[in-house]
């Protein structure tokens, strides 16, 4: 891997422990509000530099100007010893720095292949050399992607891969990862980390920015921590602990968060069964699914990516239409349901809600209260009404936007102005205002800071003790692990294993998912 690595960098790099990177005093201000103030950050060659924060805290930010997507108000910038002055992304990338954004930035109508050599292209390219060089690059990283797939037709994990190739391709002297395992699988973040390891052996500076503490302490020499817009602390990782960064980041200690009280009394075969899956079936990626789900509990499913747990709640909302001879049964409340579209589901209170938030989850050049009125109007009741209240926009974006705590510059913030953490917040409550009695939650906590994250766990308990049935889909074992009343493993698009809270471990659901 690091003959690869070497040559997609290319040309000579800094030495070891020379500065890459020097901030000073670098601000942001929009419509006269701070989203950065006054940060001093540096990275040096050979380094991995984490960057953490909550929601909102000026990450995201802070790293656009580096890459060039976002000009400073006030400030310096200075690569490899030298003032610049980025006015595009361009200018950023010829000074060799690459940014792999949380939310990927590929044409969906172009290939893996394509995309990698975006930027780059020759006058006259022939495609299958072009596959090749993609298919070595992918490969000598682990990240089995088909170099002449669309973009459109991979899921979030391989468009990540796809991203983070095309950081290196772009001969890269700094890279910035902004949530790189948010979607991938724990063997792939392995794999991963490794790629990052041999970035750094290979002279290359590293800003990795991610709301998994564990994954910033494992992987990284130092951690810059922000809090409101600010710097609060740069410390070395091997001189602190999980426990002290929490602190800096929200001023404060956390506890592990109430105990689950599971709502109602006995097994869930004594309570009600609102939904019913029976043999679901959908050509070879999910084969002959079977669960059920009650009111009053959470059912957590964990499984590898690819094992039809996305596209079995796409099938019951009425997304993806599974097979009709002998696709099996879906029944709520002892109904059997066929849904066209999702409008369907929504009517009869069932709402999935996108692991993939800026394709699927809001409308990002509309306001926070825009985007909430729009998920009140596609509900049955919304669509009652023959004309739009601003009174009823205002009062539900109030009452949502206190409920999930959704932070934004002011009330007329357009999405695309919020972090990704508000972002998800907003994805959720666009679909909770419609009132569901099932809601499907497909990574809710993706890209959300370890305080937003308890936030998202209450919510979702407190809709089981409301009576409501909740589905979390989840790659993250401690998230199914806490949340869960019962929980299913998935595997080739099947139901493999059912484990309850008592006896769930990560050593079981692992081994069930894998084997």
């Amino acid at each position: 891997m690091s003959n690869a690595i070497a040559d997609a960098v290319g040309g000579a790099l800094e030495s070891t422990g020379s500065a890459l990177v020097e901030m000073s005093s670098v601000t942001k201000t929009y419509r006269g509000v701070h989203a950065i103030h006054e940060i001093d950050f540096d990275l040096v060659a050979g380094e991995v530099h984490a960057l953490v924060g909550e929601n909102g805290a000026g990450k995201s930010t802070l790293c656009k100007i580096l890459a060039g997507a976002v000009q400073p108000s006030e400030g310096q910038l200075r690569i490899c010893g030298s003032q610049v002055n980025f006015r595009r992304p361009h200018d950023a990338l010829e000074h060799g720095i690459a940014m792999v954004y949380q939310e990927t930035s590929l044409v969906p109508t172009m290939t893996a292949a394509q995309n990698i050599e975006l930027g780059h292209e020759k006058l006259l390219t022939r495609f299958r050399s072009l596959n090749i060089g993609a298919q070595q690059l992918l490969q000598s990283m682990n990240f089995h992607v088909d170099p002449t797939a669309y973009v459109s037709t991979l899921g979030a994990a391989k468009k990540q891969m796809v991203e983070i190739a095309r950081a290196l391709r772009s001969q890269a002297r700094i890279v910035i990862f902004d949530e790189p395992t948010a979607s991938l699988t724990p063997e792939e973040t392995l794999h991963l980390f490794d790629v990052i390891a041999e970035l750094r052996a290979a002279g290359l500076g590293v800003i990795y920015v991610s709301h998994a503490l564990e994954e910033s302490l494992q992987i990284a020499d130092r951690v810059t921590v922000l809090r409101d817009g600010e710097r609060v602390a740069t410390v070395d990782t091997a001189r602190t602990n999980r426990e002290e960064i929490i602190r800096y980041m929200v001023g404060r200690s956390l506890g592990s968060g109430p105990e689950r009280t599971v709502p109602g009394t006995g097994a869930p075969a004594r309570k009600r069964k609102v939904l019913e899956v029976e043999n679901l079936i959908l050509g070879n990626v999910v084969r002959n699914m079977s669960f059920s789900a009650y009111a009053g509990e959470v059912l957590g499913i964990a499984g590898l990516i690819g094992s039809g747990r996305t596209e079995t709640a796409k099938i019951i909302t009425g997304m993806l239409k599974r097979n009709r001879i002998h696709g099996g049964r879906v029944l709520l409340n002892g109904r059997p349901v066929r849904y066209r579209v999702p409008k369907q589901a929504i009517d009869d209170g069932i709402v999935y809600i996108t692991e993939d938030r800026k394709l699927d989850g809001f409308f990002e050049t509309m306001t926070v209260a825009e985007n909430l009125y729009l998920g009140h109007l596609a509900s049955r009741n919304g669509r009652r009404s023959w004309l739009l209240s601003r009174r009823k926009r205002e009062q539900i974006a109030r009452e949502w936007s206190h409920r999930l705590r959704i932070k934004a510059i002011d009330a007329d913030a357009k999405v695309v102005e919020l972090s990704g953490g508000n972002q998800q917040k907003l994805t959720v409550g666009k679909s909770l205002v419609q009132e569901p009695e099932v809601v499907i939650f497909d990574e809710p906590t993706r890209g959300v800071d370890v305080g937003a994250i308890e936030e998202i766990h209450q919510l979702i308990r407190q809709l089981a003790d409301d009576g409501k049935a909740v589905i979390v889909i989840s790659s993250y074992l401690p998230e199914v692990l806490t949340i869960s009343d019962r929980i299913l493993v998935t595997r080739f698009g099947r139901t493999v294993a059912e484990f309850s809270r008592e006896e769930a471990t990560q050593e079981k659901i692992m081994y069930a998912a894998i084997f």
